[in-house]
């Protein structure tokens, strides 16, 4: 079994399915249509080897204090804030790109991994975690027919 998006969708405008228009309408921000409070939700790349999952999320312009990364019963979620620090002010307009506000994603963890030795880095605007699989819990295997 590999790792698993707790939340997917091809892009995100369209859903793929009912059920993740469901999760979309309860999990995204309403906000987004011009409320107050803000959120955004970071690209991320899941890669997986013989020896561990790896996910990268793109979250520039954050420190590794601003990241709350979470396990509760396989549930891997990773939260934070980007906050807003600047403005760029020409001919009364203002230019804001770039996606900031409160952030979360989870992903649901197999049972072949060690929770244990789960790592953590930040660098370059890459948040990068590790997640070995425990080679004693082996969920895959071939049964010769005798």
């Amino acid at each position: 079994m590999s790792i698993v998006r707790y939340n997917t969708t091809l892009n995100e405008f369209v859903p793929t399915s009912f059920n993740s228009l469901i999760d979309r309408f309860f999990n995204e921000s309403l906000s987004r249509a011009g409320g107050s409070a803000y959120s955004f939700v970071p690209k991320v790349d899941i890669i997986e080897d013989e020896k561990a999952y790896e996910i990268q999320m793109a979250v520039p312009g954050l420190s590794k204090e601003d990241f709350k990364i979470d396990l509760n019963d396989n549930f891997l979620t990773i939260s934070g804030e980007r906050k807003f620090s600047r403005e760029k002010k020409e001919n009364n307009y203002y230019a804001i790109e770039t996606q900031y506000g409160n952030f979360s994603r989870s992903f649901s963890l197999p049972e072949n991994v060690d929770v244990n030795k789960i790592n953590a880095k930040y660098n370059n605007g890459i948040l990068e975690l590790v997640i070995p699989k425990d080679e004693k819990k082996v969920l895959k295997a071939t049964i010769k027919v005798e």
